[in-house]
């Protein structure tokens, strides 16, 4: 019979650092996730001189809330709450977070800082990501039902572009 410091023929102390090294991995995948959203957003503010946007689980769990909404039809909704709001879609399952990003930041051709106006297509995803005074983020995504592709949403506190106001 084992004595109460093993559990199935493993000591409780290398019971304990299987479960440490497997929450650990839960925590990388995290990190690693939430990096490929505000990695490449932090790179462009950066390269205006803006401080980087920082990690809002609150946001997140928001961004999450507002994701599940659309699950069943994927539409490009705006949830009209407190926070600035992007969103993707791209049909198909091999949509990752860092593709949402730089399609937003894309539109950062179309922008002119002079004029604060967009030229022929959107500029509104981009200029949220640089507007100087936001400094949270938190982001999330969904596989939509029925294979309608994969919605990806980040909210942005404080909220940005107002009207006839620059972003930086």
């Amino acid at each position: 019979m084992a004595s109460p410091t093993h559990i199935n023929g493993f000591s409780s102390a290398i019971t304990a650092l299987i479960l440490i090294i497997v929450a650990c991995f839960h925590c990388v995948d995290a990190a690693n996730y939430q990096q490929q959203f505000v990695g490449p957003q932090n790179a462009a503010r950066a390269r205006l001189r803006l401080k980087p946007l920082r990690w809002d689980p609150k946001l997140a769990r928001y961004a999450q809330w507002w994701a599940n909404q659309r699950r069943r039809d994927c539409a490009l909704i705006h949830s009209n709450g407190p926070y600035g709001e992007n969103l993707f879609w791209g049909s198909g399952k091999r949509w990752s977070p860092v593709q949402a990003a730089n399609g937003w930041l894309s539109e950062a051709r179309s922008y002119n800082y002079y004029s604060n106006s967009c030229r022929a297509e959107m500029c509104g995803h981009y200029t949220q990501i640089v507007w100087k005074n936001t400094q949270r983020i938190g982001c999330a995504h969904v596989i939509c039902n029925g294979g309608r592709g994969v919605l990806f949403a980040c909210n942005y506190f404080p909220p940005g572009n107002f009207l006839g106001v620059r972003p930086y």
